[in-house]
């Protein structure tokens, strides 16, 4: 509840003291409110009662406390590239902007870590690592609107999670501001520190809802002296499988991304989407996989002697291997689905986790659930399947968006997921979209143990509220 006496429809009378601790610009109201700060990517735009734009954790919490001296439901945004709505405020709000809160404030090369700020852009981060000739290995398409505070309040996932795990994986501490403005300041740069709970577990993958992350300590690797891509081509899934084993056996710690496309998805983006193909003339699926070592002279020939092993073998139809770095983003381009999206246009967009062996499964009951209740649907399946995580789209074709069949969808797509014991959400979130079915994939011990978590730390529930449970 609103506790202040200023009428909220002359928002820039309440945080007039706030705009004289932060400064200039930092408090925005009324027609000054950026159209970016209404709506993450796949959410309508909600104006909020004002942005606050901190530049560091002490005047973040300073727009906490007052926040919630005047009872205001506020929400953390970052790079805005969401897509469960989990950053979008409603009306009567305050959001919290990180946008000014970028830079990186050390590269220890001895620890191979890097200390950023919040706000900071992904492939701001990648960029500075290679340049100390390290890398940090989390990429996703949004690499350049994205902020890494965002990606580790989500539990980003992406390209190369079967090697190096999930964001949380890559995090070794964090500052963090908490529903009533306290700062933690937990800036570990220990690999081993088993001194107590391990409190940055708690707000990597929360969604904002536990704290806001102001600054991190990010894991560092060394540079890979060798990245190759291949393309394969298999008849089946069975095949799929076998050859993730057989990658995972025989290329060992060099492989660090297994992506496969179905054939529906193929046939889209080939024929529909007008991408030029690497292989040709055959059906099946289609594997696109990275492989990063230490040495090209040797990596190179070990890539090459398994893919004509696996072809022996029958497991592998056709294959190609990258011979430039043209011919890489020419490989990733096929699966990359922005030109796609831009041809179906209107469509409902899942992420799921799901058994690999079940994911064909899974695709094939999906396709023919949605075929009988919905005649004129279409869909296609594609994914990091080395990492058990499969992404679709459905449209119904002429539809505008917001007459796409969402609910009769919905229930399709995660009922089934809830028969194989997947997840809802495997590298997303959750956020408002997906709230109403968290049961599917949590007890409801679990679901209470996550409330009592919230309770504890926002009593109020202030802090965005009605997100994630």
């Amino acid at each position: 509840m609103n506790t202040t006496t200023t009428p909220v429809d002359a928002p820039e009378q309440l945080f007039g003291a706030l705009s004289e601790e932060l400064g200039p610009s930092a408090v925005l109201t009324g027609a000054e409110i950026p159209n970016r700060n209404c709506k993450d990517w796949h959410s309508l735009p909600q104006v909020p009662l004002a942005v606050i734009r901190p530049v560091d954790a002490q005047g973040l919490s300073s727009a906490v406390v007052e926040c919630r001296r005047l009872g205001l439901p506020f929400v953390a945004q970052g790079g805005l590239t969401g897509l469960c709505g989990g950053a979008v405020p409603e009306a009567g709000w305050v959001a919290i902007s990180l946008e000014r809160m970028t830079g990186i404030d050390e590269i220890d090369r001895a620890a191979l870590t890097m200390t950023v700020k919040a706000g900071t852009p992904l492939e701001t981060i990648q960029t500075a690592a290679d340049d100390a000739d390290l890398f940090f290995p989390l990429d996703l398409g949004a690499r350049g609107s994205c902020a890494i505070g965002g990606n580790l309040s989500t539990n980003a996932g992406g390209n190369r999670v079967m090697r190096y795990g999930m964001t949380r994986e890559l995090v070794l501490g964090v500052e963090v501001v908490l529903p009533d403005g306290t700062i933690i300041t937990g800036l570990n740069k220990l690999l081993k520190n088993n001194s107590g709970y391990d409190l940055k577990q708690l707000f990597i993958g929360s969604e904002g809802t536990l704290g806001i992350i102001t600054r991190a300590v990010l894991r560092l690797f060394p540079k890979p002296k060798s990245t190759m891509t291949a393309l394969c081509r298999v008849d089946d899934y069975g095949a799929v499988v076998a050859l993730l084993q057989s990658a995972r056996r025989d290329l060992g710690p060099l492989l660090s991304a297994f992506e496969v496309m179905w054939p529906d998805f193929w046939e889209t983006a080939t024929t529909r989407a007008g991408v030029r193909p690497p292989l040709t003339g055959g059906e099946g699926f289609y594997v696109l996989l990275e492989v990063q070592g230490t040495d090209q002279q040797i990596d190179a020939p070990r890539l090459e002697y398994w893919i004509e092993r696996t072809m022996d073998l029958g497991l592998v139809s056709d294959a190609t291997i990258a011979q430039s770095l043209a011919q890489t983003h020419d490989f990733w381009a096929v699966r990359d689905t922005g030109e796609l999206g831009r041809m179906i246009g209107p469509r409902l967009s899942y992420d799921i986790g799901l058994p690999v062996s079940r994911m064909d499964e899974f695709a094939t009951n999906c396709k023919a659930s949605l075929g009988l209740q919905i005649p004129s649907c279409q869909s296609i399946h594609f994914g990091h399947i080395g990492d058990g995580n499969l992404h679709l789209f459905v449209w119904v074709p002429g539809s505008p968006a917001g007459a796409q069949p969402k609910d009769v969808v919905d229930g399709i797509v995660y009922g089934l997921v809830k028969e194989m014991s997947g997840s809802i959400s495997a590298e997303h979130g959750i956020g408002s979209f997906k709230k109403k079915w968290l049961g599917h994939a949590r007890s409801e011990a679990e679901i209470a143990l996550m409330r009592t978590l919230k309770k504890a730390l926002d009593p109020d529930n202030l802090l965005n509220p009605g997100r994630v449970i």
